[in-house]
């Protein structure tokens, strides 16, 4: 048993995928903490080798008056975060910010098989958001994500926000989050985020309390929503990222 899963064993948790080894796909650096953290950080406390690929540097993010190259800080940012959550190790891509489809769809599942014939996963965890303004990268990082989880024959789990959640984080900040149905939610995963608020410290951007992202984050309490977008083999589970699962 791992040092990092010794240091928590007095924790309660819930239960995710009886997997060993974990690949996270996300397309910028603050996905591994403000977003799949929580999930990450249970994943780590059940024993699971977590490997997290990023697909760009988040070079496209403004930060006034930040020192130093910004793909550089992303980058430090992130291996903050992975030392936080305990992952095993990270790795980043250098595809465009903000306009991730432009590096093809082809280099992009090349980068997802090439991370997962290092690290040889039991299944990979994206994101499952519909394509809305603002989070089109995260819909290219899942698209890539399943279409080399197809090659590989795994499973796909996406993290999603349920409709309780988004409305009222739409309420308090205004109609800009999406969500899915609750009947539409696979897994509920009991969560500590006491380790992705302290991941989430390292990020120089919004990662303020009071701001939107931060009350998300209070507004999750300790379950983590997640849907199986492909399930081993191919199974009927199988769906693209913002659909219902097909019964």
């Amino acid at each position: 048993m791992n040092r990092e899963v010794k240091h928590r064993m007095g924790r309660s948790v819930g239960v995710p995928p009886k997997w060993t080894s974990v690949l996270a796909v996300i397309a910028h650096p603050d996905d591994a903490s403000f977003g799949l953290g929580a999930i990450l950080d249970a994943f780590v406390f059940t024993g699971a080798k977590v490997e997290v690929l990023c697909l760009t540097h988040g070079q496209a993010w403004t930060l006034e008056g930040a020192p130093g190259d910004l793909a550089a800080l992303r980058g430090a940012e992130l291996a903050s975060a992975v030392d936080v959550l305990g992952p095993a190790g990270s790795e980043m891509a250098d595809c465009p910010d903000g306009a991730l489809s432009e590096a093809g769809q082809a280099r992009l599942v090349e980068e997802v098989i090439a991370a997962a014939d290092s690290c040889f996963p039991d299944g990979l965890l994206v994101f499952d958001t519909v394509a809305v303004e603002g989070h089109l990268d995260h819909v290219t990082a899942t698209s890539a994500g399943l279409m080399a989880a197809e090659t590989l024959a795994l499973p796909v789990l996406g993290w999603a926000l349920s409709e309780d959640v988004a409305a009222r984080l739409n309420l308090e900040f205004g109609n800009r989050f999406t969500s899915h149905q609750n009947q539409d939610i696979d897994l509920r995963v009991t969560v500590e985020r006491a380790r992705q608020r302290v991941a989430s410290h390292s990020l120089q951007d919004e990662a303020l309390p009071g701001g939107a992202r931060w009350r998300r984050l209070e507004l999750l309490a300790n379950t983590q929503s997640l849907r199986w977008l492909r399930t081993a083999g191919g199974a009927v589970g199988d769906r693209a990222p913002g659909t219902a699962q097909r019964r």
